[in-house]
């Protein structure tokens, strides 16, 4: 018990431990007006009740510290929040410098290789699967779905072809050249063999006879040796984009022909990978400076390499074929891929461009990817027509 000044009295419990009696409650409230202080308000509660508590507020010891783990309380106290921003502050502050120098690096070793081969080797591959996807998809799913890709690859290979061609000083008329070659295309998947090689004929005659109405109405005084350079090559984008682009869809038709497309492009691509990656590794020799001074006799070995096992792999576990016909496939598409990219860097070259657009970052344009495998088309429908005989019998 204490009393109005708070503290203990003889029998030494604290205020509130034992209830207040009328008698004890009269005589703390007159202590408390001899000694001028008021009476707590629990205690004249407690008198005119009968005593229920009568412990006053200056009795009242102060309320203990609340533990760590209480409700509204930080695990480590008030500090321990500004402690925590601290530390974790300073981890963020470790992985964006982390993150800072490896993209530093990355970024060196990505100039590195540009400056090698003049390629975004990062955006090249990128793209490449990107493609590659949308090609695979279309033959193993449903191979009409091909036709759109090829009929999208040739459009823009003529126009940027046809485009290059114009900016170098020829004539070329860019809308017919687009007609016949959407033609040419569509018609060797859709039409007899016979009646497409009419079709590729007709559209070579309907862009020479085009060149030269327009050029006699033109009437600029260009001379015939020009006139006659702008008929060759009306002709020759006809022969070199579109209908070398329709024997891979004479090829899609035959029976079993989307695995014939997917094997010879594969082989191509492995060919062309094995190729870049042995010359950027072992690549001290050029294999034909005056044509392409960035490649080299070690990155043909490579692609010989990767040709070779495409081939034989493929030729057994796709086409079911024997080991030795998927080495002359890979030998034979190796040969006229190469042959291909040479060709396509001698027109370049004779143009005075490096590539033909730049629509496909890292590769160039639609006709620089396409270099290899628009004469391997050829090779592919002509060992398909070879080896298909030999495995039925």
């Amino acid at each position: 018990m204490a009393d109005a000044s708070g503290e203990p009295t003889e029998g030494g419990s604290p205020s509130g431990d034992v209830p207040l009696t009328r008698r004890e409650a009269a005589e703390a409230l007159r202590a408390s007006k001899v000694s001028g202080s008021p009476a707590a308000p629990d205690e004249g509660r407690s008198a005119g009740n009968g005593g229920s508590t009568g412990s006053s507020h200056a009795g009242i010891p102060p309320a203990p510290p609340l533990p760590a783990g209480a409700p509204g309380m930080s695990p480590g106290g008030p500090s321990a929040e500004p402690g925590l921003q601290t530390h974790l502050r300073a981890a963020r502050n470790e992985f964006e410098s982390q993150v800072a120098h490896a993209r530093a690096e990355f970024e060196v070793a990505n100039e590195r290789i540009k400056q090698r081969t003049g390629r975004d080797l990062i955006l090249a591959i990128l793209i490449g699967i990107a493609a590659g996807a949308v090609f695979v998809g279309s033959l193993v799913f449903v191979k009409q779905l091909f036709l759109l890709f090829g009929l999208a690859a040739v459009v823009l290979g003529v126009f940027e072809f046809a485009r290059a061609l114009r900016v170098s000083g020829r004539r070329v008329d860019v809308v017919p050249q687009l007609v016949m070659g959407g033609i040419v295309v569509l018609s060797g998947y859709f039409f007899d063999l016979w009646l497409h090689w009419v079709i590729v004929f007709v559209a070579v005659a309907v862009v020479v006879v085009w060149r030269l109405l327009v050029q006699m109405a033109a009437r600029d005084g260009r001379r015939y040796g020009d006139v006659l350079a702008d008929v060759l090559i009306a002709g020759f984008i006809q022969l070199y984009v579109p209908f070398l682009a329709s024997l891979c869809l004479v090829l899609l038709a035959q029976d079993g022909g989307e695995w014939w497309v997917l094997s010879f492009i594969a082989v191509v691509v492995a060919a062309d990978t094995g190729a870049y990656a042995a010359g950027l590794s072992f690549g001290r020799h050029p294999m034909a400076p005056k044509i392409s001074p960035k490649k080299t006799w070690e990155g043909f070995a490579g692609a010989v390499l990767a040709s070779v096992v495409a081939g034989v792999l493929l030729a057994v576990l796709l086409l079911g074929l024997e080991w030795w016909m998927g080495v002359i496939i890979g030998i034979v598409v190796l040969g006229t891929a190469t042959a291909g990219d040479l060709g396509e860097s001698m027109i370049k070259r004779d143009l005075g461009i490096k590539d033909m657009s730049s629509w496909l970052p890292g590769h160039g344009g639609v006709l620089d990817r396409l270099d290899s495998i628009l004469p391997s088309t050829a090779a592919a429908l002509a060992l398909y027509y070879l080896f298909t005989p030999l495995v039925a019998s």
